[in-house]
């Protein structure tokens, strides 16, 4: 392999992680919001319906064909593009961010929603009879124990949703995968291109393993000093 052609890959590359984490981080921070309001949803019986009607459609369909859905489909609409929204869903970035947060959503509710269950009656028992608000509760109690709970489900999302990111390049937002399409559209290097690409979606990974083992030991270091 050419080790020159190879560090002038990974600097062309780095320009467009800057797009990686920025969607990455977006995406994350929306689905989550997101993900949080359809759980409050769910404790109606037509929120509940909506909610598994969500969930099972962004579960149950590929995350490419949500972005072109999104991004070509709504463009179609002449009610789209008569609208306030045209301006943003006519740009590729705002149409895939969209998109990525719709997908994230569905995923990180039921993330959320097996950390709920996993707290106990008892503790929301014992809060009451301390004289706790509902929202106390729920924000000192509740909340708290599931994202501890959901923690270990949730870095997998992380990871995913990372690695989702370079799905956007199909609608031509030049982020790390789409500056490698266009490198070995011009060199024909394929091998060494997205070998290049790898490594750096491989030290993403890895340093968000590595920073969620950390909150994990942060939160609960009764249990891993039980461990060790």
């Amino acid at each position: 392999m050419d080790i020159m052609f190879l560090q002038q890959t990974l600097l062309a590359l780095l320009k467009g992680l800057p797009l990686t984490i920025n969607l990455a981080l977006l995406s994350l921070s929306g689905g989550g919001v997101l993900a949080l309001l359809l759980n409050l949803l769910r404790m109606t019986r037509v929120g509940s319906v909506f909610c598994r009607f969500y969930v099972w459609l962004f579960r149950g369909t590929p995350l490419l064909i949500q972005i072109f859905m999104v991004y070509y489909g709504l463009g179609s609409l002449p009610a789209v593009r008569e609208s306030l929204f045209w301006p943003l869903l006519r740009d590729p970035y705002w149409c895939g961010l969209l998109a990525l947060i719709l997908n994230d959503a569905a995923y990180t509710s039921e993330i959320l929603r097996g950390g709920l269950r996993a707290v106990s009656q008892q503790s929301l028992e014992a809060a009451k009879v301390s004289g706790m608000s509902s929202y106390k509760i729920f924000s000192r109690i509740t909340l708290p124990i599931a994202i501890r709970q959901a923690l270990p489900a949730y870095s997998n999302e992380i990871i995913s949703m990372i690695k989702a990111t370079s799905l956007v390049s199909t609608i031509s937002l030049m982020e790390m995968t789409g500056i490698a399409d266009s490198i070995v559209s011009s060199t024909f290097r394929a091998l060494e291109v997205f070998l290049s690409a790898a490594v750096i979606y491989l030290i993403l990974t890895m340093l968000v393993s590595k920073g969620v083992s950390m909150l994990e030991r942060r939160l609960s270091p009764y249990y891993f000093g039980a461990r060790s």
